[in-house]
């Protein structure tokens, strides 16, 4: 089994650059549910998780999204009860996506309401929602960017022609 965060290291000529990866592992019931559930909300084809206790949600490249845990499982200290934590303090899963819009449908499909309704977050300027997901935890899914501001020329609706430069002549 690879440690949650693991080295790569990628060779360019005479230099190597370290990339680094966090494994996020939340502490889950039900890991296949939950697996089920978070493949779902990002529009991932239906699999089954590595194991019954364990789970990666990977993006089309094999990034690790997030891993589903389930509690007690391995005697991992933090993971021991889910009675001894409460899911919902001290941490955030905030995942930014490349099909917001999509990513807002299916949400809406998978939960009653929203724990914040989608809106502009004036600190990155991308659209964003949240919800819990069926443990508990709160979820943020942004857009990866801003939308797009209309150029100069795109919002003079073309009344004026194109200036053009002329070399003046000695």
């Amino acid at each position: 089994m690879q440690s949650a965060c693991q080295l790569i290291s990628l060779s360019l000529g005479n230099r190597e650059i370290g990339m680094k990866r966090i494994w996020t592992i939340v502490g889950v019931r039900d890991v296949a549910s939950s697996f089920k559930w978070y493949q779902s909300l990002f529009g991932q084809p239906a699999t089954s998780p590595g194991h019954k206790h364990f789970g990666q949600i990977m993006d089309t490249d094999g990034t690790v999204l997030l891993c589903l845990h389930q509690w007690g499982a391995h005697e991992h200290p933090s993971l021991m009860s889910q009675g001894q934590v409460s899911p919902v303090n001290g941490l955030l899963l905030f995942f930014r996506v490349d099909d917001y819009e999509m990513a807002l449908k299916r949400a809406r499909a998978l939960v009653e309401r929203f724990e914040e309704e989608p809106h502009i977050n004036p600190n990155t300027q991308t659209r964003e929602f949240s919800l819990r997901d069926p443990d508990g935890y709160y979820v943020t899914v942004s857009a990866l960017s801003a939308p797009r501001r209309k150029q100069r020329s795109e919002r003079s609706q073309g009344t004026k022609a194109p200036r053009r430069h002329r070399r003046r002549q000695k």
